[in-house]
C-alpha cells in the first residue's frame, strides 16, 4: 500500500498505545509508520523499543510538532503521508476510505470524519454504521490536523511544515493554506472515521512541559505571515462560520449525523 504514517507522541503511553494497537490491526504489514518519540520520559520510548511495525526516530527533547512531522515526512518515500495525532482510535477500513476519496475526488489532502470526546461508545460497530451511512458525505476544502493524508507531490511543491510553529499551534492550518493557494484541492470525507480523544499532547505540553501558552506567539506569527489584519479575520471568521452551520444543518437533517461530532455535557453535539 502507497502509504507513510507519521505519529509524533511526547509521553502520554496510556493514548499511543491503544492508537498503535488499533493501527496495526486495521493496516496491513507493508504500511511503513514513522513514530517520532519527542523526548518521551514516561516509559514511551521502552514501549516503542518492542515494537517490531513501526520505525521510531528519537529527540532528546521535545522539538514541536512541525519538526517531528518535518522528521516523519523526509524518513519515508510513499505517495502518501498519513499525519496522525496519538490520541486516536482507528476502525477497520478508515484508510482505505481515505485512499478512496483521494481517488474519486482527486483531493491531494484528504481528511476523515471525526467523533471527539469521551470514548462510551462501540467504536466498530459505530463505524461500519456511521461510514455506511455518511460514506457519500464530503465537505469539500475543510481540513483539520488531527488526521489528515498528503500526496507527496504537495510536500515537493510548497516545502513542509513551517517550524517557526514551535511548539504546537498554526502549523496545520498554515499548511493547509499554502497548498490551498498553490492550487490543490483538499477536503473531508465521511468514508473515513477515527474516535478523537481531544487535544491530548497538546494541553500535556501547555501544563507540564512548556508551562506556558504558546497560542498568543503563534497567532501572532501566523496573522503577521499572511498578512491578516482585523477586517480580514472578521470576514474569513464569518464566512467559515456560514459554510460550517450550511455543512451541519443539511447533513443532521439529511442524515442524523455530520462529519464532525463529540460527545460533551452528556450529550452528542455536531459541528
Amino acid at each position: 500500500m502507497p502509504v507513510d504514517i507519521v505519529i509524533p507522541v511526547l509521553n502520554q503511553l496510556e493514548y499511543t498505545r491503544p492508537c498503535l494497537e488499533s493501527l496495526f490491526a486495521t493496516v496491513p504489514p507493508e504500511v511503513r509508520i514513522y513514530v517520532v518519540n519527542n523526548g518521551s520520559t514516561d516509559g514511551t520510548t521502552e514501549y516503542l523499543a518492542g515494537l517490531p511495525r513501526i520505525s521510531v526516530i528519537s529527540n532528546d527533547r521535545n522539538q514541536g510538532c512541525a519538526v517531528a512531522w518535518n522528521q516523519g515526512v523526509r524518513a519515508g518515500s510513499s505517495p502518501w503521508v498519513v499525519v496522525l495525532n496519538n490520541d486516536v482510535l482507528l476502525p477497520e477500513g478508515w484508510l482505505d476510505g481515505l485512499l478512496a476519496a483521494a481517488a474519486r475526488y482527486s483531493w491531494d489532502i484528504v481528511c476523515p470524519a471525526l467523533r471527539e470526546g469521551e470514548y462510551n461508545y462501540d467504536l466498530a460497530s459505530y463505524a461500519r454504521t456511521y461510514m455506511g451511512a455518511m460514506g457519500e458525505v464530503v465537505r469539500r476544502g475543510e481540513t483539520h490536523g488531527v488526521c489528515f493524508m498528503v500526496n507527496r507531490r504537495v510536500f515537493e511543491a510548497i516545502g513542509l511544515f513551517d517550524e517557526n510553529f514551535r511548539i504546537g499551534g498554526g502549523e496545520d492550518t498554515d499548511f493547509f493554506w499554502r497548498a490551498a493557494a498553490a492550487g490543490f484541492r483538499s477536503g473531508s470525507t465521511g468514508c473515513s472515521f477515527m474516535h478523537h480523544y481531544g487535544c491530548v499532547t497538546q494541553d500535556y505540553v501547555k501544563k507540564e512541559i512548556t508551562k506556558r501558552c504558546y497560542g498568543p506567539e503563534h497567532r501572532a506569527y501566523f496573522r503577521e505571515k499572511w498578512r491578516l489584519g482585523w477586517l480580514k479575520r472578521f470576514v474569513l471568521r464569518r464566512r467559515s462560520k456560514a459554510r460550517e452551520l450550511i455543512w451541519r444543518v443539511g447533513e443532521q437533517v439529511r442524515y442524523g449525523h455530520t462529519l464532525r461530532e463529540k460527545w460533551q455535557g452528556g450529550k452528542l453535539r455536531f459541528y
